[in-house]
């Protein structure tokens, strides 16, 4: 007798009872499995979008190179706020004088977001406003990598050729966007170059430095000599 047999001559009183502990091909269980509910407000927990489930938009699909609208739906399930629609990313945008009230702020020393409070109220509120603070971070950040702009990058290239001319070892590398301004540098005069062929096995490169008004990190590139000394293998500024 088998363990399943013997479990089944224990347990059944009743030569006609049906229980059986033999597992069957029909078997079905009841479960207590019911659906989660969050304590959460859907409206705090979910995404206006997800909870609505907008169907509002625009397709477009391309077909012998040519590009043609799909559908257009203009059904909103949800109620439209016309009066933020200039903060939209795509309709944000800074005027001229914003852009000369930052950046003569941002020479003489002003906090942006003071800067930003001020050109709120000019404006007569948030309301009125075309851009947010993100936006004039994002402008300021832009005008101090422009050293061209200023001229500070020309004075770069002047001092950067005189080097050359001095020492023909003297190597630099201006890396520039497409409005002529620059993004990165890289040098190293004689002296580094060489001590890089010696020590140049191992080296540390760091970017913690960041001291300019031009928001570019300084990148000093460090080995160490045979006298357990370190040794500067060349510099850079990155955007």
């Amino acid at each position: 007798m088998d363990l399943v047999d013997e479990m089944n001559e224990a347990c059944n009183t009743d030569e006609e009872s049906s229980f059986s502990l033999v597992p069957t091909l029909d078997m079905s269980f009841d479960t207590m499995e019911g659906k989660y509910v969050s304590s959460i407000r859907p409206e705090v927990n979910s995404l206006p979008s997800q909870t609505n489930q907008c169907p509002a938009g625009i397709t477009i699909a391309r077909k012998n190179d040519k590009w043609f609208v799909r559908t257009v739906v203009l059904d909103h399930s949800h109620d439209l706020c016309p009066q933020t629609s200039n903060l939209i990313r795509g309709n944000r945008q800074l005027n001229m004088h914003a852009k000369h009230t930052l950046e003569v702020n941002d020479d003489a020393g002003v906090r942006i977001n003071k800067s930003f409070l001020s050109i709120v109220s000019e404006a007569g509120g948030y309301e009125n406003m075309q851009f947010v603070e993100r936006d004039a971070r994002n402008y300021i950040g832009q005008h101090r990598r422009s050293l061209c702009k200023e001229g500070d990058g020309q004075a770069l290239l002047r001092h950067f050729s005189k080097m050359r001319d001095q020492n023909n070892e003297f190597f630099y590398d201006i890396e520039m966007d497409e409005d002529n301004r620059i993004t990165s540098v890289f040098w190293a005069d004689a002296r580094s170059r060489a001590a890089c062929d010696e020590f140049g096995d191992v080296m540390s490169f760091d970017t913690t430095y960041l001291t300019n008004k031009y928001d570019m990190p300084f990148a000093p590139f460090v080995g160490v000599n045979h006298h357990v000394q370190s040794i500067l293998l060349g510099c850079g500024l990155l955007s």
